[in-house]
């Protein structure tokens, strides 16, 4: 099956890479307006997979992404110096009008997959200038948060982060959510489950870890300038998802038409993902800390999304 990806940066190559390895689809197409970025990456991407997978790699353009199950958007602008939020969205808005107009014509039964950040606002505008239903509008949310808040608590307990069952809800962003009262190791609550092992999880080292995932970005972009090995391989899990139709529960941001009492916002909780895209949205138990968190988060999104001019 064929993925596109436009936008061949550092992200949407990391995506592609990690697709190519997994063998994940049997075609991935790489759109840039850079055409020689586009071609650059697919070549240098190409010449891994001899060792790895059959995945064919190439450079085109929006005609390309013809029958395409999913395309990837990893396009976008930089903030300028003194540049408000709300000013880069709007700019940002602008280049997805003219990437997804682009995508449609090419291919309208495409599940649209957005990468760009900040991703729940691209998400909830890539929905609506598409006009695609909300279940073909999938962002990668916090798909990323969930990794690292995996990989933080295994490393804690010592244990595999596979075994760990916790998520990161809300914004992917300052506003987000760390759910502590469901998570699970061991098929015990994982508080209980840290209790049991001898490696407490009490509330300074809840609250550390949470900052932590939270703050990873930060403390990445100060070394490297950017992130983007973890969210391409969080975009080809989500992506395989999708071509098995595995029906596998993942946070995912998706336009949902009221969350806590804030109406059509563009968050992550846990939804079912499969062949069609987003099958259902699950909103979980919380307890009254989580769930005021939530809501904030999605006022702060909503506060966003309102003020975009789509």
């Amino acid at each position: 099956m064929k993925v596109g990806i436009v936008g061949t940066g550092m992200v949407g190559s990391s995506a592609a890479y990690a697709m190519a390895l997994l063998g994940v689809g049997n075609e991935i197409v790489l759109v840039d307006a850079n055409q020689k970025l586009a071609l650059a990456q697919a070549q240098d991407i190409a010449h891994a997979t001899p060792y790895a997978t059959t995945t064919s790699v190439r450079a085109g353009g929006y005609g390309d992404l013809a029958d395409a199950s999913i395309v990837i958007i990893a396009a976008g602008v930089s903030q300028k110096p003194g540049e408000d939020r709300l000013a880069l969205l709007e700019r940002n808005v602008e280049v997805f009008r003219k990437v997804i107009d682009g995508i449609m014509e090419a291919a309208p039964g495409a599940i649209l997959l957005i990468a760009s950040n900040p991703v729940d606002i691209m998400t909830f505008a890539a929905q609506r200038l598409s006009g695609l239903p909300a279940s073909r509008v999938i962002g990668s949310g916090t798909i990323l948060d969930t990794a690292r808040f995996r990989n933080l608590l295994g490393r804690h307990l010592e244990i595999a982060a596979r075994s760990v069952h916790a998520d990161i809800l809300g914004e992917h962003g300052d506003s987000e959510v760390a759910i502590w009262s469901w998570a699970t190791a061991g098929s015990m609550p994982i508080i209980a489950f840290a209790e049991e092992i001898g490696r407490p999880l009490d509330v300074e080292t809840r609250k550390r870890i949470a900052v932590e995932v939270r703050d990873a970005a930060y403390t990445i972009i100060e070394g490297k300038g950017s992130t983007y090995y973890g969210i391409g391989a969080g975009l080809a899990r989500i992506v395989r998802a999708i071509l098995a139709n595995e029906r596998a529960v993942l946070t995912v941001s998706q336009v949902t038409p009221e969350i806590t009492g804030v109406p059509e916002v563009a968050l992550s909780l846990p939804h079912i993902v499969g062949a069609q895209g987003v099958a259902a949205a699950i909103m979980p138990s919380l307890d009254d800390d989580e769930r005021a968190a939530l809501q904030k988060s999605a006022e702060l999104i909503g506060s966003y999304c309102g003020n975009l001019s789509l």
